[in-house]
């Protein structure tokens, strides 16, 4: 069974996912963080990918892309620093950037070595489920790899359902049709639409990403998803500490307050 699978059909609490983007803050930071989040009891890691143009990404993960593509980090790179992780890493791990750099590395070639680096899913923001559909299913599924979609307060029920039953992992419940950064709580409309969802009682689980950075935002995701994706206030943390284990610890003070 894929990882995020078994992580979610045994899961007895709710989910902490957290982002980050690899070659930020350092070139060579990528696998520490990973093994320093694991070891802090993160449930689910999401390395990001750095490009160019992050259209889904607000200014802190903006700027975390921008310096680690300064230090260097590329797709190339970033397989080689990973081919070793499971040698001590356990949890599931999940790839998440654009398609542009996916593309140009090949579709098939980014499976093939996702599965040999022991990634178990992936998100791709800008990729249109018709043309997963058409295009890169039967592709990812080949190699067993999880491709993760998003929805949005705006998202049809049609279409919601349509991904529900054509996709497998769990869904990614962006909070608003933003781009990511903190914020200090979920309006009413915000829970509106998370209420919406729940009453659409989906197949797949749910997280909720977007906008978590304190205890209100992810209590309030933990009451509509089978978990919260915390971003951009660790990557901003990331920035300010001197340790990967320093930023853990203060991003779980500040998710107690």
């Amino acid at each position: 069974m894929n990882r995020i699978n078994r992580l979610f059909s045994h899961a007895d609490k709710k989910l902490l996912s957290v982002y980050f983007c690899a070659g930020y803050p350092t070139a060579d930071s990528t696998a520490g963080i990973i093994r320093a989040l694991e070891n802090r009891g993160i449930d689910l890691i999401e390395i990001g990918i750095p490009f160019s143009d992050p259209m889904a990404d607000g200014e802190v993960i903006q700027h975390a892309a921008t310096q680690a593509l300064r230090n260097g980090m590329s797709l190339k790179r970033l397989f080689g620093q990973l081919s070793d992780i499971r040698k001590t890493v356990e949890i599931p791990l999940i790839l998440m950037g654009y398609l542009n750099p996916v593309l140009r590395f090949g579709f098939e070639n980014f499976c093939r070595k996702c599965v040999e680096c022991g990634i178990d899913g992936c998100i791709i923001p800008d990729l249109p489920f018709q043309e997963y559909q058409q295009h890169y299913r039967s592709i990812a599924e080949r190699y067993g790899l999880k491709v993760i979609m998003l929805i949005t307060p705006e998202t049809s029920d049609e279409r919601i359902r349509l991904i529900d039953s054509n996709t497998d992992g769990f869904i990614y419940m962006v909070s608003s049709s933003a781009t990511t950064g903190a914020q200090q709580d979920f309006d009413a409309r915000k829970q509106d639409y998370f209420r919406r969802i729940d009453a659409m009682r989906l197949r797949n689980p749910r997280m909720i990403g977007f906008g978590i950075s304190n205890r209100a935002t992810l209590q309030a995701a933990y009451d509509h998803a089978s978990g919260a994706i915390i971003g951009s206030k660790f990557v901003s943390l990331l920035g300010e500490t001197n340790t990967p284990e320093q930023a853990i610890e203060r991003l779980l003070e500040t998710l107690e307050k």
